[in-house]
């Protein structure tokens, strides 16, 4: 089955929201073009304000790096290092804990949100510019969710058939 392939154009209004529908299902449901991934990298990469090498998104504004002496971090568009990208970038971020039925009604009509003895909303923010980087419901007290720590090495090696 040949396999379309997208300039980088068309991957960065992807990204941007700004391809229609039909467009969008054709390329999900379609099979991806080998170098997709290095041109959603540098798409990324010109996007960023910092030189270091974008190695896996993890987010809109939260990506693994390689800094230029091979230490790899979890940083954020803004330049916030989150430290070394095993460990859970969410301990260093500003937290905002919804709670109460005032905090919950601040985004939700009242009423139509979760009863905070049951669940509260952790919003997890860059320290530089305060972008909302994600949001993760809980019980409350469970501890901070490490939702991903990926093998760099293998994705590289393994999927992308190259070095790190």
């Amino acid at each position: 089955m040949a396999t379309k392939t997208y300039d980088k154009k068309t991957i960065a209004d992807l990204i941007d929201a700004r391809l229609p529908w039909t467009e969008v299902k054709n390329m999900m449901s379609s099979y991806k073009d080998p170098d997709r991934f290095d041109k959603y990298l540098e798409i990324l990469q010109e996007s960023v304000p910092w030189d270091e090498r974008i190695l896996l998104p993890l987010g809109p504004h939260l990506f693994i790096v390689q800094k230029a002496h091979g230490e790899i971090v979890t940083k954020s568009r803004s330049g916030f290092e989150f430290g070394d990208y095993r460990e859970n970038w969410k301990l260093k971020a500003r937290i905002f804990v919804r709670d109460t039925n005032e905090k919950y009604e601040e985004i939700y009509p009242h009423l139509s949100h979760a009863d905070p003895e049951w669940m509260e909303l952790r919003e997890f923010y860059d320290p530089i510019d305060g972008t909302l980087l994600y949001v993760e419901a809980v019980p409350p007290g469970y501890p901070i969710v490490h939702n991903f720590q990926p093998d760099i090495e293998a994705f590289y090696r393994d999927w992308l058939g190259r070095a790190l």
